[in-house]
């Protein structure tokens, strides 16, 4: 069985669509690669400043973190620092970036496995220097997902697609996938949703027709915009229905569009 290392760059995932990710859920997913988890670590920056004038908003940070300790974490808070930018700005600065790759290159002498939690590209390097030590990584994000960085890992999740990460996901009726062939001449697409939590758990044979998709914002559909979601990997929601022949097709689909925090 593999062993097994998660690093999570915590503001990078809530900030980008990721509020309320479940930790657990986290562990299960790669539980499923068959591997173990022997280091779970959360980074998330820390308020001392206003947590010291604020006895509201440090309770409900204590409660956060206390959540994600109650899940197996290790917490690696780094403080938020704040400075006058040469205009007289107060600019915030908390980032966990190198503590991340730090602890992650010492700790993978022990793993065999990486899940990076983050859509920041600046890992980019993270990542092949432990694909160079011989490790596998894949990678956990959301929005604003580095192009690059989620062509170097080994596998990528989008965490809208992974079951049950999300609250929102549970409660509604709708289907989130991504359109992997598109057919220009006859104006349809396959699109693959995510069955598990393992790699391989895609199913990749619901048909959508040009003619059941709609902008959000209002544009017509054409062939050209249509295709831009499979270049894009933009995630599409839809309802799912079943054809006189047997099949599944893809109703009422639209782009999805996350909430961020």
């Amino acid at each position: 069985m593999l062993k097994a290392g998660i690093f999570l760059d915590i503001e990078n995932l809530v900030r980008c669509g990721g509020w309320g990710i479940r930790y657990r859920i986290v562990r299960k997913l790669v539980e499923a690669q068959g591997a173990i988890v022997l280091r779970a670590n959360a980074y998330m920056a820390i308020d001392s400043e206003r947590e010291e004038k604020e006895v509201d908003y440090k309770r409900k940070k204590q409660e956060y973190r206390d959540a994600v300790r109650r899940e197996s974490f290790h917490l690696v808070l780094k403080k938020v620092q704040r400075y006058k930018n040469s205009e007289g700005d107060i600019i915030t600065k908390a980032n966990a970036d190198l503590d991340l790759a730090i602890d992650a290159l010492l700790q993978a002498d022990n793993l065999d496995y990486i899940l990076l939690g983050s859509g920041d590209g600046d890992f980019f390097r993270l990542v092949r220097a432990l694909q160079n030590k011989g490790k596998r990584v894949d990678l956990l994000s959301f929005s604003n997902t580095s192009e690059i960085l989620r062509c170097e890992v080994d596998n990528h999740f989008s965490g809208y697609l992974v079951p049950e990460i999300l609250p929102s996901i549970d409660n509604s009726s709708r289907v989130r996938g991504v359109m992997h062939v598109f057919n220009e001449e006859k104006g349809f697409a396959f699109l693959g949703v995510r069955t598990g939590l393992g790699v391989l758990d895609m199913r990749d044979d619901i048909f959508c027709h040009i003619s059941d998709f709609r902008h959000r914002d209002g544009r017509v559909v054409t062939d050209q915009s249509f295709a831009q979601l499979k270049t894009q990997q933009k995630i599409i929601e839809f309802e799912l229905v079943e054809r006189s022949d047997g099949k599944v097709k893809a109703v009422n689909a639209t782009e999805f569009e996350p909430e961020m925090k």
